[in-house]
């Protein structure tokens, strides 16, 4: 092929690669999963990557990644509402996990029923996320500048509760409820109450024995793979239900990639749930992580509230023009975040047996990266709950693989510093591009 030959078919080339990632929309398809495909390649390194506490995908370290990061799930969610709002953020988090922890622990350390004092954390969260709401919302002071006072006087009320020393919990209740200790998960109900199942487990069985070695085979939590069976059941349903009710209303689907979407999620859900099983089963702390998912997800994406957050951030003169309140949806988002941050107390404190001054420190910057590392915009109206899960679990796991692997403290801030400007580069350049 002659030089002039070459040049006369290099544009057809072109053309048709163009054609081909047009048709399929390739291009569309790594740019809503960019961050997801980011998870699976960093959780392959790591999982190939041996450290001194072993392979990241091991049962114990899959629990403790859990246990770890619930803190983050839960602010991480609150924090998605105030962002959905116009990028805005709440500073003070941190600091009112800490506050509504140290309450908490003063509480049950004199004595103090575990109910009440739970209620108690609740309500003050939830009065501190009102009461921040009320001057962003009603006399409009920025929010920036109102959550970062909050965050400077809950961290100095926090050391007056605390005297600056240490408060343990030994409320036995308390920390197996919320907690991660040994007494920390879901009883195997099953094994417990059906003996034919617990026998057929003790039995010399080689399949098992081969499948997930001989120290998990005896100890194998039998509710906690059917709690993931069931999971999965429930999510086939509604994504199957989704898709007939779609292609009745003749909405533009891909039914291929739905249906791949559905099967390598259900994998994943039932992979995690025998990876537990083969541990100690179902953590306690991921109950209050998915009924706080579930919920805010809902919410987001099923009322009219939800509908109102996204369409304040993406135009707020003409929601406010087409009547909605809009201040009231910034005090929505507000004193949301306040509650779930007395609820990430309760779970921080019982993961730890207490509570001292510094904790809480930095809590709000894994709750804003998680946000936008999942696909939240850093301008307001965009942004899923499924995706700051993503975001939140790619934190997760850069932390526990570095840890696992010794990478140096202050490295791993640089590594989680430069994800967190890739991911809102990527937003900037694809408002930019779609303008």
């Amino acid at each position: 092929m002659t030089m002039s030959e070459n040049v006369k078919t290099s544009p057809n080339w072109k053309q048709n690669l163009s054609d081909f990632m047009q048709k399929y929309k390739v291009g569309a398809f790594f740019q809503k999963y960019t961050m997801t495909i980011a998870l699976v390649i960093v959780t392959i390194v790591f999982a190939s990557w041996k450290g001194k506490e072993g392979l990241i995908l091991l049962p114990s370290n899959l629990t403790g990644l859990i246990a770890e990061n619930a803190y983050v799930f839960v602010l991480a969610t609150g924090m998605l509402l105030c962002i959905l709002t116009g990028g805005n953020i709440d500073l003070s988090v941190g600091s009112v996990v800490c506050f509504t922890a140290a309450i908490g622990c003063t509480m049950m350390a004199s004595g103090a029923n575990m109910w009440l004092t739970v209620l108690i954390m609740l309500l003050i969260g939830l009065a501190i996320g009102t009461f921040q709401g009320f001057w962003i919302a009603k006399l409009r002071v920025p929010a920036f500048i109102a959550t970062l006072a909050g965050m400077y006087a809950f961290r100095g009320f926090s050391n007056v509760v605390l005297n600056g020393y240490r408060v343990d919990i030994t409320n036995q209740s308390f920390l197996q409820l919320f907690g991660n200790g040994k007494t920390s998960f879901v009883p195997d109900f099953i094994r417990q109450n059906l003996p034919g199942i617990d026998a057929a487990f003790k039995k010399d069985n080689a399949f098992l024995t081969s499948l997930i070695g001989a120290n998990f085979v005896e100890k194998f939590n039998v509710t906690c793979m059917c709690i993931g069976l069931a999971a999965a059941i429930i999510f086939i349903v509604l994504k199957v239900r989704k898709i007939l009710v779609q292609k009745k209303l003749g909405i533009s689907q891909s039914i291929p990639s739905q249906i791949v979407s559905m099967v390598l999620i259900t994998a994943l859900v039932l992979w995690i749930s025998f990876q537990l099983s083969c541990y100690r089963g179902f953590p306690m702390v991921l109950i209050w992580i998915t009924l706080v998912l579930g919920l805010y997800a809902y919410i987001t994406t099923k009322t009219a509230m939800g509908r109102h957050l996204y369409a304040v951030g993406g135009n707020e003169k003409a929601t406010a023009l087409s009547g909605v309140k809009t201040r009231n949806v910034y005090w929505f988002a507000y004193s949301n975040i306040g509650l779930l941050a007395g609820l990430a107390g309760i779970l921080t404190a019982a993961r730890a047996k207490g509570i001292d001054p510094v904790y809480g420190e930095g809590y709000e910057m894994d709750a804003i990266a998680s946000c936008f590392i999942g696909g939240a915009s850093a301008y307001g109206g965009t942004g899923k709950v499924s995706g700051m899960i993503i975001g939140a679990i790619l934190m997760g796991v850069i932390n526990k693989g570095m840890i696992i692997i010794g990478v140096d403290a202050n490295y791993q801030k640089v590594v989680k510093g430069i994800v967190l400007l890739v991911a809102v580069m990527f937003d900037v350049l694809s408002k930019r591009q779609k303008r």
